[in-house]
């Protein structure tokens, strides 16, 4: 993350449309966004799918994925070729570039609307995710905040000490 990057926090209520579209907070998008619309768009958990940056995103994808390679022809990942195949299983599904389209309206590709179970004109939950924006199932969001707000003053203290 950069020193000049803000963090993307808020909470909003959101319909999907019958055509599968979520109208995002400009104040969320501006901060995520090139002037081109261009984001990555990735399955996080059940009920959940989460937005980012484009260059940041391929960046540390990129990364990643050399650093595989890498280990792989020093041979140190023998006998591990079935989490390798997960692992690009996975990247096969995980994320697709999008575009954020007039006044913020992102079209959900299939796939990715099955991932985040959420019907047309049913609620979306946009969550600022201080790096990335979420979109959330309501009872997934809410599940996920009663496991985890418990911890919240702890986990501020780390951070910010």
């Amino acid at each position: 993350m950069g020193k000049d990057v803000e963090f993307i926090v808020g909470e909003f209520s959101r319909a999907l449309d019958e055509r599968y579209r979520v109208s995002l907070p400009s104040e969320l998008v501006e901060l995520l966004t090139a002037p081109e619309g261009r984001c990555i768009l990735a399955k996080e958990r059940p009920g959940c799918l989460s937005l980012w940056s484009k260059p940041g995103w391929q960046d540390k994808l990129d990364e990643g994925v050399a650093l595989v390679h890498g280990k792989i022809r020093a041979g140190k990942l023998e006998g591990r070729m079935g989490q390798v195949q997960m692992l690009g299983r996975l990247l096969s599904t995980r994320h697709r570039e999008v575009k954020i389209a007039a006044r913020g309206r992102l079209l959900v590709p299939e796939g990715f609307r099955e991932f985040l179970g959420v019907e047309q004109g049913g609620e979306v939950l946009v969550v600022g995710a201080a790096v990335c924006i979420e979109l959330w199932r309501p009872d997934a969001w809410l599940d996920y905040l009663n496991r985890r707000i418990p911890r919240f003053r702890q986990l501020f203290d780390k951070l910010s000490s």
